[in-house]
């Protein structure tokens, strides 16, 4: 199958190189160790798609998918531009840090940076609920092993990657090697979840947070914490703060208090971030977890709470 081949402008600064270095994840392209190579199944689930994305100038965006043609190629390469938060106009988002001195800062730091998300909601998903009481580590290996063995592959120049087996394949394992049983079964129901159209991106987007964070948590396996994810980092809702410990401690810090705030404070210092908060908010948990020496390690009986 002929690779299709797209391009847009970005609507405010981006960097491609410097996301994929800070954010990426993404095994590395042989073929071409500049360009940003993912695959992933395509929302809507008949097919999975190899999309390479290249910055050949500052203004300027390309992309080859391949595995994929016609509408179904198009789609794919609107969800690697979602991805990357492209999707969404980032003209204005500079004047926020003219308005916070904090946020301008971490800007200038981070060169605009802007969120990356998960491939979809669906794969975002089924990582939360991978990774429950495991390492980072052991749930990306679990995670990339299921793409070889389970997972559709895709030839893209050269090189052979491979995509998180689509909703359907999902739903024909008996077992999947290292997940013990009850985490196959809350996949599963992750899969028949997004088949139904639940985890759509733009469903979820469409949605009052609330509205969402309440449907997601009923699915079997998906807490509290795991739909703040799904919905924040799987949708990739733009303008929302989220409320959770890592944010207050941050601003905590980042603005000099002499206490931890509440959600109320919070939103009252995050409003100049409109409406750009999250990707504020996002720059703010860089920060922590970086130069701000990370945040202080929930106990125990939380971790233990909030993966139920």
């Amino acid at each position: 199958m002929v690779a299709q081949t797209f391009s847009m402008s970005p609507r405010g600064p981006f960097d491609l190189a410097y996301q994929q270095g800070f954010f990426g994840g993404w095994p590395p392209f042989e073929p071409d160790p500049s360009a940003v190579a993912m695959a992933f199944p395509v929302e809507g689930w008949t097919h999975s798609a190899a999309v390479v994305l290249r910055q050949p100038e500052a203004g300027r965006i390309t992309g080859e998918v391949h595995g994929a043609d016609g509408e179904t190629a198009r789609a794919a390469w609107e969800q690697a531009l979602a991805v990357l938060s492209l999707d969404v106009d980032g003209t204005d988002f500079p004047a926020v840090g003219e308005r916070d001195p904090v946020v301008g800062r971490l800007q200038a730091q981070h060169r605009l940076m802007r969120p990356t998300l998960f491939h979809s909601p669906y794969e975002a998903a089924c990582n939360f609920v991978i990774g429950q009481r495991i390492s980072i580590v052991q749930a990306r290996a679990l995670r990339a092993r299921m793409a070889v063995e389970e997972g559709d592959r895709i030839s893209a120049g050269g090189a052979q990657l491979h995509a998180f087996p689509r909703p359907q394949a999902l739903l024909q394992l008996e077992s999947i090697r290292g997940l013990p049983d009850e985490k196959v079964t809350r996949l599963q129901g992750i899969a028949e979840a997004a088949l139904a159209g639940v985890l759509d991106r733009a469903r979820l987007r469409s949605l009052p947070v609330e509205d969402a964070l309440a449907e997601l948590s009923s699915l079997r396996g998906v807490g509290p914490f795991s739909s703040v994810g799904i919905v924040f980092r799987g949708a990739g809702v733009v303008d929302d703060v989220t409320d959770e410990p890592v944010t207050k401690q941050a601003v905590q810090r980042l603005y000099s208090l002499d206490h931890l705030p509440d959600q109320a404070e919070v939103l009252r210092i995050a409003e100049s971030w409109r409406p750009f908060r999250m990707w504020s908010l996002v720059l703010l948990h860089v920060w922590i977890r970086g130069e701000g020496g990370g945040p202080e390690r929930p106990s125990r009986a939380g971790r233990d709470r909030r993966h139920q």
